[in-house]
């Protein structure tokens, strides 16, 4: 039998016509899945856009926000982030906001359909925030790239609104800086009296210093800040940071240079990653470190406080590696103490004398906090009155005082001034 012979036999045979068919199907679908597949992979590789956000990155909350007010909003699936506001009037707001949940969503965004992946991965933390790792993916026809930009500026610009005239603080947290407590109003400028013409000088030498960044580009010098607030306790160095940040509209990153997890390199770290539009504070900067004219006995009273060396502190604020559009403020009780090197311009380039009320101050203090037809000279009297009894009395004191007084009349606040000392 010739082999055409037997080929023509095999397709009369019922058995293998079947098997053959059989194969031929199997055969074609496998390759038309494999076609698919490709052309899927294809199509998703040029004609769709699909960006991740980490977690890790600043924009994440800023995206979870926006998708719950702008995109997402006839989801099914919801997370709750539960918070408080402090309303004018004392009482405490609970507020409930839904985000979209683990999982997947859609929604549509200038005219085109979103498909949004929010996945965690339970068995991979982020070591920085000790929370599982988690990312957003959004994935959308075509190939604008635009889409997205739009997309996260437009939640920046919502997530800047909500925190819009408020101050932030910052702490440092690992490598990072974070949020700390919630967003403050600004606490106005005029509330902290300081001696007369003091508060603005600090004001408008920071205001000239943001507002002139090519004018040390062009010269080559540094464009970073350095301000040094002494005195004694309870005369308003801190309060008035806090004020001054407020009128710039900028954040506050606290830095404890006593922190003992703290060393050289994250100090380093830590300032070279400061948001943008904040005042760095070192407060208590004596406390930190010995000046290296003391005694050895006083010096050893200070070793093993924490693994920032002084050298380490004065490389950063004035090394090779230090960052620059910075502006840092340090406050200390005590001025002698300091090391001349940490002092020395161009790393403090305004020291500022922030002490014991005078009679300016007591009498502002007490135009602020009482209203009369002969204020003024009910204000003079008091100043007077006080500073009879005392020379050296703090702007603390004198607020305390007040404080227990709100409600009384002025001539009673004038002759019961001797009460300030047991305040």
């Amino acid at each position: 039998m010739t082999l055409i012979d037997y080929l023509s036999s095999l397709s009369d045979n019922p058995y293998f016509g079947a098997g053959f068919g059989l194969f031929g199907l199997g055969a074609g679908a496998a390759v038309l899945r494999k076609g698919l597949q490709g052309s899927l992979i294809l199509f998703r590789r040029h004609y769709m856009i699909t960006l991740e956000v980490p977690c890790r990155d600043k924009s994440y909350q800023w995206i979870l926000q926006w998708m719950t007010y702008k995109g997402a909003r006839q989801t099914q699936h919801l997370s709750v982030e539960t918070s408080f506001e402090q309303k004018e009037t004392g009482q405490i707001k609970t507020k409930y906001e839904f985000i979209p949940s683990i999982g997947t969503h859609f929604f549509k965004y200038g005219g085109t359909w979103i498909r949004v992946e929010r996945t965690r991965e339970q068995h991979t933390l982020d070591l920085h925030m000790g929370v599982p790792w988690e990312t957003v993916t959004l994935t959308a026809i075509g190939r604008n790239k635009q889409l997205y930009f739009n997309m996260l500026e437009e939640a920046r610009h919502m997530a800047l609104k909500q925190h819009e005239g408020k101050t932030i603080m910052y702490i440092g947290m690992g490598s990072e800086w974070r949020q700390f407590g919630h967003p403050r109003k600004p606490r106005p400028i005029s509330s902290v009296v300081l001696d007369q013409g003091v508060s603005q000088k600090i004001l408008n030498d920071c205001r000239e210093f943001i507002s002139n960044p090519s004018w040390y580009t062009e010269r080559g010098i540094p464009y970073r800040r350095g301000y040094l607030l002494y005195g004694p306790p309870g005369c308003g160095k801190s309060s008035y940071i806090t004020a001054l940040a407020g009128e710039l509209q900028f954040s506050i990153c606290v830095l404890n240079l006593s922190e003992r997890g703290l060393s050289d390199d994250r100090l380093n770290h830590l300032l070279s990653v400061a948001p943008q539009q904040s005042i760095i504070l070192l407060e208590d900067i004596d406390a930190a470190f010995a000046s290296r004219e003391d005694s050895s006995q006083q010096k050893a009273a200070y070793e093993g406080l924490n693994r920032v060396t002084f050298s380490g502190l004065l490389n950063c604020l004035d090394g090779v590696a230090s960052t620059e559009a910075r502006i840092v403020f340090m406050t200390t009780n005590y001025l002698e103490r300091l090391d001349k090197a940490l002092i020395r311009p161009g790393r403090v380039d305004l020291k500022e004398y922030i002490g014991w009320c005078t009679p300016y101050q007591i009498e502002n203090m007490f135009l602020r906090f009482y209203r009369g037809a002969n204020i003024n000279s009910e204000a003079k009297e008091f100043s007077e009155t006080v500073l009879s009894f005392k020379k050296n009395v703090s702007p603390a004191q004198i607020q305390g005082y007040f404080m227990v007084h709100k409600l009384a009349s002025t001539r009673d606040v004038i002759n019961n001034t001797k009460m300030i000392w047991e305040l």
